[in-house]
């Protein structure tokens, strides 16, 4: 709620965001995974087993809704995504949180983008000065988001994915199932490698190695 208060103060103040997000705030991944530990989204999809054995599969991906305004890209749909593996990122610009996930999302998406993954920002706002499309795309701009995003001002990605966090990772296979997720800052090592796993099973043999050790904003 504090770093909700704070953002809130920034964007009224005219603020940098990414400036922001650099700032010498407390780490609260461990603080947020305690927390999620003890709750999960109502409908939502029920934690997935770690990586060192085969991801089960906890749903499909939902299908975008015509329409959509989507930045960087055409609209997709799952017809096209089919055969790739996805990672949808649910977030929205003034989140801190969100900010600070970029690097490794930006970092994955670069590093991947040639061996069979695509990343989908998932623009779901919180507030209202959110929604506006123009703010969006500089948001965008400015923190270096050039990959898919689609505006999800009426919240129907958000509700068909029964979530109910800012930042949310979801995994999903080449053949558009749903097999893992992430939600809030943190565990980076453990999503990259699940996203190795399912480009392994899509059937990338010479796909790249290593974990990324992302830039600053």
């Amino acid at each position: 709620m504090t770093l909700v208060l704070v953002a809130v103060g920034v964007i009224a103040l005219g603020l940098e965001q990414a400036s922001l997000a650099r700032f010498a705030f407390a780490d609260t991944g461990p603080l947020e995974r305690a927390l999620l530990s003890l709750v999960q989204p109502v409908g939502g999809v029920p934690k997935p087993p770690s990586t060192g054995r085969l991801l089960a599969v906890l749903g499909t991906l939902p299908p975008f809704p015509k329409g959509s305004t989507w930045l960087h890209s055409p609209p997709l749909s799952r017809d096209q995504l089919w055969g790739k593996v996805v990672l949808i990122d649910i977030w929205t610009n003034s989140c801190i949180n969100c900010i600070r996930t970029l690097p490794h999302v930006r970092a994955w998406a670069q590093k991947y983008k040639d061996h069979g993954l695509v990343v989908i920002g998932v623009h779901t706002p919180e507030f209202a000065f959110e929604r506006d499309l123009a703010n969006v795309r500089e948001a965008s701009k400015r923190l270096g988001v050039s990959y898919p995003v689609v505006i999800d001002n009426d919240d129907a990605i958000w509700k068909a994915f029964h979530n109910s966090f800012w930042p949310a990772f979801y995994f999903i296979d080449a053949q558009g199932r749903l097999r893992a997720t992430h939600f809030g800052e943190g565990s980076y090592d453990r999503s990259e490698r699940i996203i190795q796993s399912l480009l392994r099973e899509a059937g990338s043999i010479n796909g790249p190695g290593g974990l990324i050790q992302p830039k600053g904003l």
